[in-house]
């Protein structure tokens, strides 16, 4: 039950219309929550649905204008419920750790080629949370929202650093292996 809470948490930010909410996600949320546009706006009517939030009255009744949302009291209250709510952490499930397992029973063919790849892929992401860091949280940016906001991006900086190390060094020892 996460979206509604990612999008109960986005509008509390910002009341936003559907389309401004899709951008943020591809922007900030969708770092590490991701959902189709199709998926928010469909638990926008969900949460409009179950009063947890509402569409804003237009400026100017017009044919075809966005509506734009905001959160009411009792989504507000929703989501200091399930923030407040204990939830265990999830297992690691990553495909890439499969295949390596799995190559040491059928062989290493490929596999270095697609590590080389994750690597790119991983030190882009991790070069643009570090950007983002920069642009974002300068020094004496403290506030305890922008903590928050920094600890997150700071999660997405450290699990990029790890993946950036660790397929440096699987590479490094399937470049040690035998041929299989």
């Amino acid at each position: 039950m996460s979206l509604p809470h990612a999008i109960l948490t986005a509008l509390l930010e910002k009341p936003s219309s559907g389309l401004e909410l899709t951008r943020r996600f591809d922007r900030s949320i969708g770092y590490f929550w991701s959902a189709t546009h199709q998926q928010i706006y469909r638990e926008l009517g969900r949460l409009e649905t179950e009063g947890y939030i509402r569409t804003l009255p237009a400026e100017q009744p017009a044919r075809g204008q966005k509506k734009s949302y905001e959160v009411l009291p009792a989504g507000r209250a929703e989501l200091a419920r399930w923030t407040a709510t204990a939830q265990e952490p999830k297992p690691l499930r990553d495909v890439m750790l499969l295949r390596l397992r799995a190559a040491a029973v059928v062989g290493t063919a490929g596999l270095e080629a697609d590590l080389r790849r994750h690597l790119e892929l991983h030190q882009v992401q991790l070069a643009e949370y570090e950007e983002i860091q920069r642009r974002d949280f300068p020094p004496g940016k403290d506030t305890p929202e922008d903590r928050l906001r920094h600890l997150v991006l700071r999660a997405g900086i450290d699990l990029e650093t790890f993946w950036t190390r660790w397929l440096t060094h699987a590479i490094g020892e399937l470049g040690e292996l035998p041929d299989r």
